[in-house]
């Protein structure tokens, strides 16, 4: 189901956070769960995550969530899920830590491979999370962001980008236009913006075509600069045509 207006995309948000809250109550981490107390946290901190329903401090949330090294990294991020979720929708995860580093903690405790309600759970998460920033003039994350943790978190970009064909109001055309200037420059240069969990070449590939395909009709429509649709369309240009091209000057990789 895509709920295709704000306020519709803002109450099946709130259904999934209350999704998760329900899905994950009295999840905690394993009892033999421990980390380095010189480099995550001490003894008092790893005992929080033992016991269920507790509200973290931001600070013990950010290392635990950021955390590579768990013995069971999936009972860690069902426990901390729900005040994550949260924390991401609303803001509150420190803006130097890009939304790739939590689409990788999702995808280390392989939630896709969970009991099916959980997983589940997660996944209507994603999804309302990203129909809602679509739809939100001024979402806490901005949508390039958002699209970035979802794609790190399952793996693939391929749904979020379709989402993102079906919303084709001005709200959705102005996140383009933002990711477009935000991606255009490393996506000349034949890179992914942000470095991928695996698959970065495919993903580049794929986030390449679809803006060819599908931006300048919408940016055309906002009155964005005759600039950036050159450069959105040079990403359809290949070899010495790119580089040889006027509207290619300015770039340096």
């Amino acid at each position: 189901m895509l709920n295709l207006d704000r306020p519709s995309a803002r109450l099946r948000l709130d259904a999934a956070l209350d999704g998760l809250a329900s899905t994950f109550r009295g999840m905690i981490a394993r009892p033999d769960e421990h980390n380095c107390e010189c480099h995550w946290g001490s003894a008092e901190d790893l005992a929080q995550l033992k016991v269920p329903d507790t509200e973290l401090d931001p600070d013990l949330l950010q290392r635990t969530w950021q955390a590579v090294d768990w013995r069971d990294h999936a009972s860690v991020l069902r426990r901390i899920l729900p005040q994550f979720a949260t924390a991401l929708v609303s803001g509150l995860i420190e803006s130097h830590f890009r939304m790739e580093e939590a689409g990788r903690s999702f995808a280390r405790g392989h939630w896709q491979q969970w009991p099916p309600e959980q997983a589940s759970a997660v996944k209507e998460f994603l999804q309302a999370w990203w129909a809602h920033t679509l739809t939100d003039p001024d979402p806490a994350q901005p949508a390039y962001e958002v699209l970035v943790l979802c794609a790190e978190a399952s793996g693939t970009l391929s749904p979020w980008l379709r989402t993102w064909e079906v919303l084709t109001d001005p709200v959705a055309d102005q996140h383009l236009a933002e990711a477009a200037e935000e991606w255009e420059y490393d996506l000349l240069g034949d890179r992914l913006p942000w470095h991928a969990w695996e698959d970065e070449e495919e993903m580049r590939v794929e986030l390449t075509a679809w803006l060819v395909h599908h931006a300048p009709a919408r940016l055309r429509g906002l009155g964005v600069s005759e600039d950036l649709l050159h450069r959105v369309r040079l990403l359809g240009v290949t070899g010495l045509d790119r580089w040889d091209d006027p509207h290619r000057s300015g770039h340096r990789y």
